[in-house]
Parts: C-alpha cells; structure tokens; sequence
C-alpha cells in the first residue's frame, strides 16, 4: 500500500519551464492527489532524474514524441508520506487496544476462575485482542524505514500523457508493459503491477482471478482493482467505472477498525449506499481526462485549473465515510 501520486517527467528543464512554468532547474514535479507537493524540492529532483533516466532507458521518450511524461502511480512505503496520520490514528487506536484488552482479559479470566459467569464476555474480549493485533500487522506491513530515496518503491501503472497525445484511450495493456520496461530500467525504484486478465464470460477464467485475489491478499498484498481491457469504455449510460477496488480482509481492517469482522459490525457495513460514491467517481474521472486534453493541447493553465477545481469542489461533497 503507498500514496497515490501523479510524476510529470519531464527531458529537462528547459521543457519544464517553457511547457509548465517550473521553478529554474526543476525538471518536473510529484504531486499527491489533492495537488500537493509530495516530496521537498532536493529529493523530488533526485526521484525525478531515476524516473527520467528510467523513461530514456526504456526509449519512452522518442517512442512518444514527447519531452514529457505524466505518469499516475502509488509511492511506497505508505508512511513515507502519512507518519503523521500513522502515528496519531493507527498506531495510536493499536496502542490503545494492545494496553487496555490484555489488562481487561485478565481480569476476566481471574473471574471466571472464581465462578463468575463471565464466559460471553470473556469469549468477546478475546476476539476483541486477536483483532488488535491483526489490525496493527495489518498497518505495519505497509510501512519500512526509508533515508531519501534509499526504501522508496514507485509503482507507476498508466501513463496518464505526453506532448503528442492523452493516453487514456489506450488498452491497459499497452499501459502494463510501458511500467514493466520501466521496472526493468530500474528494479530498485520502479516496482511492476501484478496483474491477472480475466475473461468474465469464461467461469474458469473468473475462478482463476479469484483464486489468484486470495493468494495475493493471503500474502499481505492489499487487494486488486478491477477494470476493462480498454482504458476509456462508453456504455448506454455513458463512461464506464473505469476501475474497482476489491480489498482483502486484512486491509480492510485498516479503513474500517480492528472489530469490523464482527457480525454486528459487518452487519452494518452491508447497509452502505454506492450510488453516490460511484456518481461522484465517473464525474472526477471525465473532469480528469478532459484536464489531460487540455494540458495536451496547449491550452492556458487556467483552462486546465477549471477541471481540477471542479475535482476538488466534488471531492468536498460530503460522502459515507465507510466507504
């Protein structure tokens, strides 16, 4: 699990700031998705130029047409970038349960040694420690020491575009490929995407992704996404949910608390109303890729900053925070 991040990669910075406006000697940027910056200037520069040299490697850049690239991917490890949030919401839930159930169980268990009939409330607080620890190896197996760029992971998995064109029309395939030659440039930094094609109208095809999901999610892995062969599909209803998150359990652990497998709990999250998170979803993702139109053909930055606006102003509708 990591941090979700867009890398413009740009040839050098007389591209980055004659196309983007960048900084005098910037060579690109490394934005989180709510725009920020992700790394200070120094290090960015540093991740920027292995990206780079990876792109020249793989010979994406006269493959493209492009002096730049805008590549989506996730960051790792997740608390390179989220050790505040680690430290003040995960780790301070899992202290918490790790101090107070042991004390509490003890106690239990002295009364029911006494006779008292505690044995319900004895079982619950069991399961209430083996949860706790299950959710704090959950969390910390997203998480490993880093110094610089020593430990960083990059797993880019679209290549969002270039100066010649957006490439959101493009099979995922061809995307795959582009992040596997880059992950062959430079294995140290650039870490592949696993990837299963199932064939939904094939039963065996679909047992072997789900079997496939579970052995990934078994080994610690955070789950799949699922998405069309094509990068952009148009139905009857217009834009197709261009990807969905299929969790494993122990991830899940993470968003929803240490309890969320109890039955009352699970109970509750079976409830959950979709049909606004998914609406809100296909608007984001047509208001980004008319963005990346924008961007491509050369339109002002405040054409662009329109659609990135207008991402933000949904991103703040209120939505079930369960989800």
């Amino acid at each position: 699990m990591g941090s979700r991040a867009v890398a413009l990669v740009c040839r050098d910075a007389e591209v980055a700031g004659a196309r983007f406006g960048a900084p005098a000697e910037a060579t690109g940027a490394v934005w989180t998705r709510t725009g920020r910056p992700f790394y200070p200037p120094l290090l960015t520069e540093r991740l920027l130029a292995r990206l780079r040299s990876a792109a020249e490697t793989a010979g994406l850049f006269d493959e493209l047409n492009t002096g730049w690239l805008l590549f989506d991917a996730e960051l790792m490890p997740w608390s390179a970038k989220a050790e505040e949030l680690l430290r003040t919401q995960y780790a301070a839930v899992g202290a918490a349960a790790r101090t107070a159930l042991p004390a509490a169980l003890e106690m239990l268990e002295q009364a029911a040694g006494a006779g008292l009939d505690v044995m319900a409330l004895l079982d619950r607080t069991k399961a209430r420690v083996a949860n706790a620890e299950a959710f704090r190896a959950a969390y910390l197996r997203y998480c490993w020491p880093t110094d610089g760029l020593d430990g960083i992971k990059v797993a880019p998995f679209q290549v969002l575009a270039g100066e010649s064109a957006a490439f959101a029309g493009r099979p995922h395939a061809w995307h795959l490929d582009i992040t596997d030659r880059l992950a062959r440039a430079d294995p140290g930094l650039i870490q592949p995407t696993a990837r299963f094609f199932a064939d939904t109208t094939d039963p065996g095809s679909l047992a072997g992704a789900t079997a496939w999901w579970e052995e990934l999610t078994a080994a610690g892995g955070e789950g799949m996404v699922v998405k069309p062969a094509d990068s952009l599909v148009r139905g009857g209803r217009g834009l197709v949910q261009p990807g969905l998150k299929v969790r494993g359990r122990e991830y899940l652990r993470i968003i929803y608390g240490p309890d969320y497998t109890e039955e009352a709990n699970l109970d509750r999250l079976r409830k959950r109303s979709l049909g606004h998170k998914r609406s809100l979803a296909l608007r984001e993702y047509a208001l980004g890729l008319e963005a990346l139109d924008r961007t491509v053909r050369g339109e002002p930055l405040w054409r662009v900053h329109e659609c990135v606006f207008a991402v933000l102003a949904l991103e703040s509708e209120p939505v079930d925070p369960r989800l």
